[in-house]
């Protein structure tokens, strides 16, 4: 072909990537691998095969995982972690510092081997994956050194065990090893079962650069040897990187077990394009959204929601730049898109896209060679209801709907259970943000998608999981404010028959529930005696599932609170506590009915009132932040509410109790059901009037008296509850973290009395960090 021809035709000359050194590190280890324990290498065990899936050659063997290796494993990673902790925080950056030195050194070979064990483009190995592998460690080097400073009182979970996925070995394992070592945690770490090569041979620089023996520890394995790492007794935090159902076993398998846990998991991410956008950028975003890393990504655009107006448009020219899409050996250096990680996966797409096209779906298809590999594919006419529109298929196929109005993008955007990312296309930035505060997604690009770095976290919402990697709040989720400790009392049943046992009160005034800013009677028809310390004082309302039920959809009417502004919500807090101040003496009287001594019963609704006062305060005072990210956007780290929040509170300062979880709640946006003390349950509906003269809008604090046990397990199981705090038994503890896996709500459960919520350990900045999540929105700016 002349040079004139090449110029017109501008296709790429061959440009193939040397694999030759690469080849010949495997070669030596033809006999197999072993795990890494303790600083070094273990003899080959039961052996399973890796194969290249560009060529479906066997390239590698390596050890499955015993439960008797994990046991290894966290052994070592136990005695090197007291020793690991106690050095400073400049000697634990010293070593990551040199981690990521060596990768950089190392950078080519673990790109090339990236590739062949994966499947993925040279392109992206070489100038991706690698470059934020070392990113994540300069990053997390830096806050070893600071966080004592940054993040005072908090302290390392101790043995941390990591699952990560087979889409991005490398970049996965940065994301999971950098943050745990800078806090002072040790490791043990699973890779993938088809690509754990690159973890292997990290371990190597791990050893190169001196890292203690048994800080950093890799177990090859299948989802067996998972299940071990996270069932270990021994293991003190969990974090899994994978599929939604994967995610929801892990849940269910740590609850009650102590174990902290974050979950990154799927994900179905809207692609929003406006009729002012710049079309053939978004088409390029399109590239990068599902084409990228052959659509095997957790964040994939693989819902294109386009505007009526342009809709025929945007389509012709995507269908125009799908067909330049170069499919092929991934070791190439114009390869687009590489091979499908395994048969497995690439026969889960095929049958995903044959269930679509039987809905009715039309399809584009590029084209791919044989073997692995699976074509850009484009899908119109799908449903929302269509298995291309709900699964995620975790393969190089996008559907495109059209919407007309920014309300219906909204719609189309939100209609899907997970909530990982979102990318916004429109000249009018004003819309973008409109858009972007009305998405639910954890991470939103705005004219620019599957854009990350290191300063910025990124973790989702709803079932695509909890917790966030990167940045400072990724760095929190490695650390650890110690829980109070303590044993809870057993309640005693309640009784919904007469007491004949007489009130001293002329009127006897009925204490209902509270739902949706009105007095409520209980669905039972019953209610229950509530005993003082000179025998009963009156009845309470014996809320059941149905209360429940109505409280939530009261809550969830109240949607407004969280759009209003800090200083608003401040105000009508501040108002409530004027108001309990105002009522004082009525509060007192009634805490001193349950047997409290005066001085004590002053001091809970003095504490009350401040607690009003400082979470008014912080209503318009905790920030987010924008973060130093290394690419040139804006990225903005904004704490929105959680949404509606299932409180279940102490039976000790009954008063103090329901309000030091319901105000920071509030605070930050969120809408409430509360279940106060089971055993004085009259402090909480004292506040019925209370509230009805402070301003709180109906169903942002709704009130369900009755079992405590019974009632949290409901709220835990109801998929319209978004986070979830729970003080009570042990057992029930358990309870309320595995019924929360039906839609992976946020949990917090800690023993009743062991907190002394009067003191500075009952409310602080922690209750704000838990009833938010962190949205990540990326805004590029300069030429």
């Amino acid at each position: 072909m002349s040079i004139q021809e090449i110029l017109k035709d501008m296709s790429y000359g061959p440009a193939p990537e040397d694999s030759r050194i690469v080849q010949g590190w495997l070669d030596s280890h033809r006999d197999g691998f072993g795990h890494f324990i303790d600083g070094a290498f273990t003899a080959p065990g039961e052996m399973f095969e890796v194969g290249n899936p560009a060529t479906g050659q066997t390239i590698a063997n390596v050890t499955q995982g015993s439960a008797g290796d994990v046991d290894a494993a966290v052994n070592a990673a136990r005695k090197a972690q007291k020793s690991w902790a106690k050095l400073s925080g400049h000697a634990r950056a010293l070593y990551l510092y040199a981690i990521a030195r060596h990768v950089q050194q190392h950078a080519r070979f673990l790109a090339v081997l990236e590739t062949m064990d994966n499947g993925k483009p040279i392109r992206e190995t070489r100038d991706i994956d690698v470059p934020l592998l070392a990113r994540h460690f300069y990053h997390h080097a830096g806050w070893a050194e600071i966080a004592e400073d940054e993040l005072p009182g908090m302290k390392p979970y101790g043995v941390c065990g990591q699952i990560i996925p087979w889409n991005f070995p490398l970049l996965m394992l940065s994301w999971k090893i950098a943050p745990a070592l800078a806090a002072g945690n040790t490791v043990v770490l699973k890779p993938a079962e088809y690509t754990p090569l690159t973890a292997l041979a990290f371990a190597e620089i791990c050893a190169e650069v001196g890292l203690p023996a048994g800080v950093v520890n890799i177990v090859t394995g299948d989802a067996e040897t998972g299940g071990a790492i996270v069932g270990h007794d021994g293991i003190d935090k969990v974090a899994f990187t994978g599929s939604t159902e994967v995610g929801k076993t892990i849940r269910r398998q740590t609850a009650g077990s102590g174990k902290g846990l974050t979950l990154e998991l799927g994900g179905k991410s809207p692609f929003v394009v406006f009729a002012d956008a710049d079309l053939d950028a978004a088409v390029e975003g399109v590239v990068d959204a599902i084409w990228f890393n052959q659509g095997e990504v957790c964040c994939a655009g693989a819902r294109i929601l386009v505007a009526e107006a342009v809709a025929e448009r945007f389509e012709t020219l995507l269908a125009r730049r799908m067909d330049t899409v170069v499919v092929g050996d991934p070791l190439e250096k114009g390869t687009d898109m590489g091979a499908i990680v395994h048969p497995v996966q690439l026969e889960r797409i095929r049958d995903l896209v044959s269930q679509g096209k039987a809905e009715g779906a039309t399809l584009r298809q590029g084209s791919a060679p044989d073997g692995c590999f699976y074509p850009p594919t484009l899908a119109t006419n799908v449903q929302p209801a269509s298995a291309l529109s709900t699964e995620e298929i975790f393969g190089p196929v996008v559907t495109l709907t059209t919407f007309r109005t920014p309300s219906d993008a909204i719609d189309l955007a939100n209609n899907t259970r997970y909530g990982l990312a979102a990318s916004i296309w429109s000249e009018n930035v004003n819309l973008c943000f409109d858009i972007a505060a009305q998405v639910k997604a954890g991470v939103v690009w705005i004219n620019c998608t599957n854009v990350l770095d290191a300063g910025a976290g990124f973790g989702g919402y709803r079932e695509s999981g909890f917790g966030r990697e990167g940045a400072r709040e990724g760095m929190r989720a490695y650390l650890k404010t110690p829980a109070p400790q303590g044993t809870a009392a057993e309640l005693s049943d309640l009784s919904a028959v007469p007491h004949g046992g007489g009130v001293a009160d002329a009127v006897d005034r009925t204490a209902k529930l509270y739902i949706g800013g009105k007095q409520a009677r209980p669905d039972s028809g019953y209610a229950y005696t509530v005993e003082g310390a000179s025998g009963p004082l009156g009845l309470a309302g014996l809320g059941n599932r149905k209360d429940i039920r109505n409280a939530v959809e009261a809550a969830s009417k109240a949607g407004g609170w969280g759009k209003a502004t800090g200083h608003n919500r401040a105000q009508v807090i501040y108002y409530l506590g004027e108001n309990i101040s105002a009522r004082a003496d009525t509060f007192v009287a009634r805490l001193e009915s349950f047997g409290l001594k005066s001085a004590a019963a002053k001091a809970e609704v003095e504490t009350a009132i401040r607690r009003c006062f400082w979470y008014a305060a912080q209503a318009d005072k905790f920030d987010g932040a924008v973060h130093q990210t290394k690419s040139a956007h804006i990225t903005l780290a904004m704490h929105e509410p959680l949404g509606i929040m299932g409180l279940v509170c102490p039976t000790g300062q009954p008063l103090l109790g329901v309000l030091s979880l319901a105000l920071p709640a509030i605070a930050m946006g969120n809408s409430v059901v509360a279940v106060p003390s089971q055993a004085h349950p009259l402090a909480a509906t004292d506040l019925y009037q209370v509230l009805e003269t402070s301003d709180v809008p109906a169903g942002v604090v709704n009130i369900v008296t009755g079992p405590r046990d019974e009632l949290a397990r409901t709220l835990a199981q109801h998929d319209g509850v978004s986070g979830m705090w729970y003080v009570g038994g042990a057992e029930s503890a358990a309870m309320v973290e595995a019924e929360s896996a039906g839609n992976l709500k946020q949990t917090w459960t800690e023993i009743d009395g062991a907190r002394d919520w009067s003191g500075r350990e009952g409310q602080g900045r922690a209750f704000l960090h838990r009833a938010t999540q962190v949205k990540n929105i990326w805004l590029p700016y300069g030429e």
